[in-house]
């Protein structure tokens, strides 16, 4: 129902990027490029600095970008107030998740939700932790969903459940016969990580560390996705830590072998939003249905 102008304005403004606010609004760069034009021509000023490939806020851009979010707050508290009458639960969800929480734990949730509330579109971006916790900080999305601690304290941050993280090494490896394995013994052989920002990372860095952990791993390879490093172990490249929510087909298969690592390592997958954040229903309902699936949907350990 809102002016599309000042739709696409807003969404300029909180991206400070006409190509980034073309991906979001799912448009061509030139159509944002136009009704950006549009609004301040009816304005008759400039809302946007345009110097060196970047762009900024004017005074006066500074206050429609004011006045846009507050009408976009009474737009969502009007559609709830009539949804609340009328019982219906439908609109637009954002998420955001990492790589691994996306690929192993939010299809089934989705699914499910999808199932009971039919009328609920909901938009998935995967990045890494810091990505998405970057995306929620700019109100890109309306819930995040990761898989290491959170440090902004103007966020709001929810334990889903905890995830158990173990070693995985090719069959023939040689402590493929252990039933668990001392963190000290990783520096021992070539070691498959993921890329700088991945909340597995970060996670492991932080469990080595406060274990007063000497000596570093020997990183043999950098990879982007749980996938790349469980076939860089799987082809003998070296061994892993990885969540074990991504390993069951290979240890059914078995083509992996997962190691309890001395002493236990267990990180959160977490539900980050804005505090004061005015939501839809429709997220309200999103958040309390993954609260609950969370809770009876346990994983297995080793």
């Amino acid at each position: 129902m809102a002016d599309r102008r000042l739709q696409v304005f807003h969404t300029v403004a909180r991206h400070l990027s006409f190509t980034k606010a073309a991906e979001a609004l799912h448009m061509t760069q030139p159509a944002v490029t136009f009704q950006v034009r549009q609004l301040e021509e009816y304005f008759n000023t400039r809302l946007f600095d345009r110097t060196h490939n970047r762009i900024s806020l004017t005074d006066a851009g500074h206050r429609v970008y004011g006045y846009a979010d507050r009408i976009f707050e009474l737009y969502g508290e009007m559609e709830n107030a009539v949804r609340e009458l009328t019982g219906e639960i439908s609109g637009l969800v954002i998420i955001g998740a990492s790589t691994t929480i996306a690929e192993y734990m939010l299809p089934a949730l989705l699914g499910d939700f999808k199932a009971k509330y039919p009328d609920v579109n909901v938009r998935l971006k995967v990045s890494n932790t810091d990505g998405i916790v970057q995306m929620v900080e700019n109100n890109i999305i309306d819930l995040g969903v990761v898989e290491a601690p959170v440090s902004n304290k103007n966020l709001a941050v929810e334990v889903c459940r905890m995830d158990q993280l173990v070693l995985i090494v090719p069959t023939d490896h040689a402590l493929a016969k252990e039933s668990s394995v001392e963190i000290s013994k990783l520096v021992d052989y070539p070691y498959i990580c993921r890329e700088e920002g991945s909340g597995t990372r970060e996670v492991i860095a932080e469990y080595m560390q406060s274990h007063g952990m000497k000596g570093t791993l020997n990183i043999n390879m950098e990879l982007g996705s749980p996938e790349a490093v469980k076939g860089a172990v799987e082809a003998g490249m070296g061994i892993s830590v990885v969540s074990l929510a991504t390993v069951s087909k290979e240890l059914k298969l078995g083509t992996l072998v997962a190691l309890k690592l001395e002493p236990p390592l267990e990180r959160p997958f977490s539900f980050v939003h804005q505090k004061q954040k005015f939501r839809l229903r429709a997220m309200d309902e999103l958040l309390e249905f993954a609260q609950n699936y969370c809770k009876t949907h346990s994983e297995a350990k080793v």
